[in-house]
């Protein structure tokens, strides 16, 4: 797949550290309108921390994230003040928990969980929020019968749908998303991959997506980046990094030597 030349946000040579635990160090990387991205590597590498340092949800010691659209990366994440970061959140960009039930809100109803960014934007028609909810129920394969029942009555495979629609609702350019598939029975992962490769198609998003799965990078990512200890340390097109790895350590992951 051919993606734009111009990227919609670089990340140059973050740096963080936990104490005296190095958890990013000079990682940098850019992703492009419509990419999928895969970070992978074992459980520790440093994949979920640098995530939510892209995100803005974690500030790094050194380094920073820039970003924007149509080529002009005139935007800092860690410059944001924190109103305008929490409206980037809830409109232009997404974020995919690896449990849903940290992002929905389990004491309101379904269909209220889908529309809060609408609303959070200032949609206030009922009958509007209402028909977009039923709308993303069906998208995302929820019977929509069950737009007034509260998130707890759904199976973990369903709340994981619910926030999908949650916040793919507003439509934003790029999504977020760690080890969304990692709670899921294996017998309800095909479909729940299936619906988000269509999704991801369909709306022409960029994500940036965490998986300690190769498999799930290989069938939704073009194009992959190996994590080792806080580094990057290979990337490259997803097939050609996992058919023919030319570090030792994505070797020695490719053959699943390395625990995940």
């Amino acid at each position: 797949m051919n993606y734009s030349p111009a990227p919609i946000l670089i990340a140059r040579d973050l740096t963080l550290s936990f104490g005296a635990l190095c958890a990013l160090e000079s990682v940098s990387l850019e992703i492009h309108p419509g990419e999928v991205l895969a970070i992978v590597g074992e459980s520790g590498s440093g994949k979920t921390t640098l995530l939510n340092a892209l995100y803005g949800a974690l500030a790094p010691d050194a380094g920073e994230v820039r970003f924007g659209e149509n080529g002009e990366l005139d935007r800092c994440v860690q410059a944001l003040p924190r109103q305008q970061l929490r409206h980037l959140h809830r409109s232009a960009w997404g974020y995919v928990h690896q449990n849903p039930r940290d992002a929905l809100r389990m004491e309101i109803t379904a269909g209220g969980n889908i529309v809060e960014r609408l609303m959070a934007a200032g949609e206030r028609h009922y009958g509007t929020l209402r028909e977009k909810a039923l709308f993303w129920l069906q998208k995302v394969e929820i019977d929509p019968k069950r737009i007034d029942d509260l998130p707890g009555t759904f199976s973990g495979g369903m709340q994981q749908r619910l926030q999908i629609a949650r916040t793919l609702i507003s439509h934003p350019y790029l999504l977020f998303m760690d080890e969304p598939t990692s709670g899921l029975d294996v017998s309800v992962q095909a479909g729940f991959l299936d619906l988000l490769r269509n999704l991801v198609s369909e709306q022409r998003m960029a994500v940036i997506l965490v998986t300690h799965d190769l498999a799930v990078a290989r069938l939704l990512a073009g194009r992959v980046a190996v994590m080792q200890r806080g580094r990057i340390i290979e990337t490259g097109v997803t097939d050609q990094v996992l058919d023919d790895p030319q570090h030792p350590y994505t070797q020695l992951l490719v053959s699943s030597v390395l625990p995940a």
